[in-house]
């Protein structure tokens, strides 16, 4: 089956082809005329004897002229013909483009849907897991037993939820009582997280309804690694009114979560070398890559994206189509966006075309 842009190549062909074809009519036509002319002037000078020459110059003559008025009547009709196959073509490759960027809008829009429900998942989480008796005491009595059954029992939530790096308890003071793996994580007990804004704002929630959430960073106490961060305070007696007496922050493993969501856009076998699926920040700055390239450094500019989803070209030609983050019931999104890019496939690859 042909490719739209096949269309559009054979019409430019054409048009050059048939060009070149009628200036060779008109130049064979044209030397058939000069000799018309000169058999008529040479017959002239024959008199007479030349009388017979000059009916066949003539019909030459009218011969000449006719080609010529077909062949100017042919280059119009062509031109006309082939102006409508490349409109034609430019029709079809324009429709071609607006359901091939809806098709990347929709994988978009999937894309930032699956990490919204995940990370709803994690703001439930912190939540109701701030309200754990062994967490509450931990912060209550600010001991080494409750910080010790605090550790014990943020390790089996650990054990049961894989999704996770670590878990921290922290005092009003900012400093950490407890974590679920002291003995991956050795340094971080009694470190002081004062000034961090997934403590500051855990402390100024309103309620053991909120939580807060920051932006993706690379964590030195985890070795590096990228987290998002969901933090809420912990509160007196558990209550949701409670005085805040510390904070719970969960580190989600980013990377390898994310990696799998944007590594399992289901690209067509045409489109896997050229397509390219991203996660963006609300700075347009990319917090997961299918390619695994540019993350956390690499800032995607686009235009003012005004509607939640769509599609359009990006400066170097790719196709793009994204999805801002729609949220999902409680959690209402940090102003994320979905990416899918498709780079023009190269013309090498596009099949030959040949006009007989």
């Amino acid at each position: 089956m042909a490719h739209p842009y096949e269309i559009v190549e054979l019409a430019q062909r054409l048009g050059k082809l048939a060009e070149h074809k009628i200036d060779g009519i008109n130049e064979i036509n044209r030397a058939s005329s000069y000799l018309a002319i000169n058999a008529l002037i040479e017959s002239a000078r024959a008199g007479a004897a030349g009388a017979g020459f000059v009916v066949v110059a003539r019909e030459v003559k009218r011969v000449s002229t006719q080609i010529g008025e077909l062949a100017n009547s042919l280059s119009l009709d062509l031109a006309t013909e082939i102006k409508r196959l490349a409109e034609l073509g430019d029709e079809v490759l324009r429709r071609m483009e607006s359901q091939q960027g809806q098709r990347l809008t929709d994988l978009a829009l999937n894309l930032i849907d699956i990490i919204d429900r995940n990370l709803y998942e994690r703001s439930c989480d912190v939540r109701w897991w701030a309200t754990d008796s062994a967490v509450v005491e931990a912060v209550t009595h600010c001991d080494v037993a409750s910080a010790a059954q605090a550790s014990q029992r943020l390790g089996v939530i650990l054990d049961s939820y894989t999704v996770y790096l670590d878990l921290w308890v922290v005092d009003a003071n900012g400093r950490v009582l407890a974590n679920g793996r002291p003995d991956r994580y050795p340094g971080v007990m009694g470190s002081d997280v004062r000034g961090q804004p997934w403590f500051e704002r855990a402390m100024d929630t309103g309620s053991g309804n909120d939580f807060a959430s920051t932006d993706i960073e690379a964590l030195e106490p985890l070795g590096g690694a990228l987290v998002a961060s969901y933090s809420t305070a912990i509160r007196r007696g558990g209550a949701a009114h409670g005085e805040p007496l510390g904070a719970l922050v969960i580190f989600f493993d980013w990377h390898t979560q994310a990696q799998a969501v944007v590594g399992g856009v289901k690209f067509s076998d045409e489109e896997r070398e050229r397509g390219r699926a991203l996660i963006l920040d609300s700075n347009h700055r990319v917090i997961a890559s299918s390619d695994g390239r540019g993350v956390l450094t690499e800032v995607m500019k686009l235009p003012a994206l005004k509607e939640p989803t769509g599609q359009l070209r990006s400066r170097d030609g790719a196709l793009l189509g994204y999805a801002k983050t729609p949220g999902y019931e409680t959690y209402r999104g940090m102003g994320w966006s979905g990416v899918i890019t498709l780079r023009p496939a190269p013309p090498a690859q596009r099949p030959a075309l040949t006009v007989a």
